[in-house]
């Protein structure tokens, strides 16, 4: 019998007795198991991403893509990964303050945004 894990893992993402015969068959099993759970992670990050876009919408107001920018901005600009930015934004909702190097670029895009908008 064998266990096999992803790595970093702890659980078993498959437990098998392989006959000799099907090792490749058991690897793509591994394989297709590991690409399953990034696509979850994905899914649940693009959930997040998409409600932080609605509240950038409602703070600016403005597109959907230009919500979509100022956040791909903010996150490039902190070296933060777009869906930790996203995170900390939706956080807010439940009182968490925003941490500090994202509020203060935050700010700045939405005067660029402002800006490039005519002052409106």
């Amino acid at each position: 019998m064998r266990h096999l894990t992803t790595p970093g893992e702890e659980r078993p993402l498959l437990t098998a007795v392989a006959p000799p015969a099907y090792p490749d068959l058991l690897a793509e099993v591994v394989e297709l198991r590991a690409s399953n759970e990034q696509l979850v992670q994905a899914l649940d990050s693009r959930a997040v991403i998409d409600q932080a876009r609605g509240m950038v919408m409602a703070l600016a107001p403005c597109s959907s893509q230009r919500a979509w920018d100022l956040l791909v901005d903010v996150s490039q600009r902190n070296n933060i990964k777009l869906r930790e930015v996203a995170t900390a934004l939706v956080a807010t909702t439940e009182h968490e303050a925003l941490p500090e190097p994202i509020r203060r670029e935050l700010s700045r895009a939405l005067r660029r945004m402002q800006v490039a908008d005519g002052g409106r």
